[in-house]
């Protein structure tokens, strides 16, 4: 359990979530979280200089890669820091928070930058050489579809990791999928309402060229596909006799968010509120059996409660990356909760999966929801690539 890692209230930001192929799929993601944290910190008037540390969380491979950590904290401004690049996933949030959060508990420094970025659009096209290949013949590899459609360790598509889960947990339809996929794009309403007055709480613009001479802002997400009972019941499972449909699972997207991370006081003196106290208490992580990557989510749920000293009983916001439906059923399942009664506002499932910022988006919106609410412990809990699965206990009093 932490005791000395502190979130300042409003000491973070998530940029809008764009779809795939969308109108952030041209920019670097590197580039474009860094500058949009620079942005977003001279709005917020804090000095940049304050930072020790920057940790970059990032798995797709960008232009210049090589330099993520420093690179993108001297384009924040913070040309004198190192930075650590932190390829997880779609547990790179968790784990960021969780090695800054460590790194404060042990006095290892007092300030610290968490930027999660990534871009899904226009992924890299990868050559491997092949000496011993017909002729040299090389391997070649795309980022994305490649890693979506074979886990080499698994054999199988992600999707049917979470088939997988379905068969073995027992209990789960495609109805029952439907069911949760609708009320999540629900939930998602309700942080649209009163023009995006939820949303507006942490989400900051980000600034991309529209051509050679025009750069516009982004304000809202974009390439969400409005879901209705009868257009999820038209749909064909994507795998025979599946309960998935692409109703049911998340889609690629761009985007960043940046988390602050610091010591108590100077959280009070950062938060726009200092009647709002933000503390990160544990971190869980799990592996699943092979080929069963939602299954990971609980036991780095109950991992993360343990450590936290908390039951699931006493934790007033669950918020998961839910890639598919069955995540969130699953986890249901285990903790014997209500499956329709968390997740308010939206998750990853509607509003797409960049993949580096998701979890970093949901931590913010949990912690947001947790303050309307009066306080409480908030628990964050999602699977990640290689049948993982990674979660995050906060208090915010």
């Amino acid at each position: 359990m932490y005791s000395k890692a502190f979130i300042p209230y409003r000491g973070y930001f998530s940029s809008p979530f764009a779809r795939w192929q969308g109108s952030l799929q041209n920019e670097n993601s590197i580039v474009l979280g860094a500058t949009t944290a620079k942005r977003w910190l001279a709005v917020k008037e804090i000095d940049v200089k304050i930072f020790e540390y920057l940790f970059v969380g990032k798995s797709v491979g960008q232009l210049h890669t090589f330099y993520a950590g420093p690179w993108a904290a001297a384009l924040m401004g913070a040309e004198d820091i190192p930075g650590c690049h932190i390829p997880q996933a779609c547990s790179t949030s968790t784990t960021c928070i969780n090695q800054a959060a460590a790194g404060i508990e042990t006095g290892l420094y007092e300030n610290v930058f968490c930027l999660m970025t990534d871009r899904m659009s226009n992924m890299p096209h990868t050559i491997w050489p092949n000496p011993q290949g017909p002729g040299g013949e090389v391997i070649a590899e795309n980022w994305g579809m490649d890693n979506f459609n074979y886990d080499p360790w698994g054999k199988v598509p992600m999707i049917q990791t979470a088939e997988n889960c379905v068969n073995k947990v027992g209990g789960i339809t495609r109805e029952d999928c439907d069911a949760v996929a609708l009320r999540r794009y629900e939930q998602y309403l309700d942080a649209l309402a009163n023009d995006r007055e939820f949303q507006k709480r942490y989400m900051f613009s980000v600034e991309y060229k529209k051509n050679k001479k025009t750069t516009v802002a982004l304000e809202a997400d974009e390439g969400v596909s409005a879901t209705t009972k009868e257009g999820l019941a038209k749909l064909r499972p994507v795998i025979e006799g599946g309960a998935h449909t692409f109703g049911a699972q998340t889609h690629p997207a761009d985007g960043n968010c940046g988390v602050i991370l610091c010591t108590r006081e100077k959280a009070r003196e950062l938060s726009t509120d200092n009647n709002i106290e933000i503390q990160v208490l544990s971190y869980g992580f799990a592996r699943a059996p092979k080929a069963h990557m939602a299954m990971a989510v609980a036991p780095a749920a109950k991992m993360a409660l343990d450590k936290a000293g908390v039951d699931i009983k006493d934790v007033k916001v669950i918020k998961t990356h839910n890639p598919f439906a069955a995540n969130d059923l699953c986890l249901a399942k285990e903790f014997n909760i209500d499956v329709m009664k968390f997740n308010n506002y939206g998750s990853s499932l509607i509003y797409g999966h960049p993949q580096g910022p998701t979890a970093g988006r949901g931590i913010i919106e949990m912690i947001e929801e947790l303050v309307i609410l009066g306080g409480g412990y908030g628990l964050f809990a999602g699977c990640a690539a290689g049948d993982t699965g990674a979660a995050l206990v906060v208090k915010v009093s």
